[in-house]
């Protein structure tokens, strides 16, 4: 959700970003990104309106990489797709890139359906199993007191209530096996080798798909042109430091792809600029961290550090994803030393620079 402020930076970093692809294919139809792959779109509805998911040709049909929410919206417009653009051939693989509902939502169905596997890395599918088991359950006191500490009213408490465990809700019922995936693997995919480059973050283990020889990199939610990834800490590990490892992630990624390939991601459109957009990701997050700092001369809250990292007004629905990505800063200047955190006696952390 974070999109930052106006920036300097930004209008160079626009600049140096194109969109090869104006546009984008309409629900059940496809627009070929070079030989053998097609970009599709999934519904999702609110802010984002669209996931992009990729079909690869290979031999015997169609390895499919994301799939779109669980649901009936998602499982027409695939039979759409399938019976259109991929020309009524079966799904020979589904690859996943994370796992969010988003991403894995439909794998279960699609994979039931024509009796092929789950291709993704284990801690992805793993998380995704914890997450949606906790579908139906009340929610946990541990989350309870890492929100309190947040310093969320009573009022935020019982929404959090109500709503706990939804996840699972977004899903078809997973598959019961995969394959893994691992950082540096190179598979075979149709006519060509597509090498696994691993980052973490916005997700523990997260999947890009990157092949040389066609210039295309599969970013997923690690990359995206307008729009940036939220990286959160979540209650059921308070002291993570996940925007170290996306930055980090980030960096090591463009060391590893050149910056010729044209950039394929879940939102947004496909476009050329892969370097600059990252170093504008990583610098805007470093901005970020200098403004919280600053902010911190004075003791803080984790709520009342939002308007120094989101240009939009925070509401119920929009409070847990800017409460984590908020800690996530937070505890990131806490590993740098710039920064230590105390607790009163409700509970409540207190943050302040160093």
């Amino acid at each position: 959700m974070r999109d930052g402020f106006e920036d300097p930076v930004l209008e160079a970093h626009k600049a140096k970003i194109t969109y090869p692809f104006p546009g984008g294919p309409e629900q059940g139809e496809a627009v070929d990104v070079a030989p053998g792959v097609k970009w599709l779109r999934m519904p999702l509805g609110g802010s984002l309106a669209w996931i992009n998911v990729w079909a690869i040709r290979e031999a015997g049909g169609w390895a499919i990489v994301d799939t779109g929410l669980g649901g009936q919206a998602t499982r027409e417009s695939w039979r759409k797709a399938l019976a259109g653009p991929l020309e009524g051939l079966p799904v020979t693989r589904v690859f996943v890139t994370h796992m969010h509902p988003d991403h894995i939502g439909m794998s279960g169905w699609m994979t039931r359906k024509f009796g092929c596997r789950l291709w993704i890395t284990r801690l992805e599918f793993l998380m995704c199993r914890s997450l949606s088991a906790d579908t139906g359950r009340e929610a946990p006191d541990d989350a309870l007191v890492f929100y309190r500490a947040a310093g969320w009213d009573e009022e935020a408490l019982e929404d959090y209530r109500a709503r706990f465990g939804g996840f699972g809700k977004s899903l078809h019922a997973l598959p019961d096996s995969f394959h893994r995936l691992s950082d540096g693997d190179v598979v075979p995919i149709g006519d060509h080798d597509w090498k696994v480059v691993v980052g973490s973050g916005h997700s523990p283990e997260h999947a890009c798909l990157w092949c040389p020889e066609l210039k295309l990199m599969i970013s997923g939610d690690q990359v995206l042109p307008k729009i940036t990834s939220n990286v959160s800490v979540f209650p059921t590990e308070p002291a993570g430091d996940p925007l170290t490892d996306w930055l980090t992630s980030l960096a090591r990624i463009r060391g590893i792809v050149p910056d010729d390939v044209l950039v394929l991601p879940a939102h947004n459109e496909p476009f050329h600029g892969l370097h600059a957009r990252i170093d504008h990701l990583i610098g805007g997050h470093e901005r970020s961290l200098t403004r919280l700092h600053k902010l911190l001369e004075e003791p803080k809250r984790a709520i009342d550090t939002f308007h120094i990292l989101f240009r939009r007004k925070i509401d119920r629905w929009t409070l847990g994803m800017a409460t984590g990505e908020s800690l996530a800063h937070l505890n990131c200047l806490l590993a740098r030393g710039l920064a230590v955190r105390t607790q009163d006696e409700a509970g409540v952390d207190w943050y302040r620079a160093v």
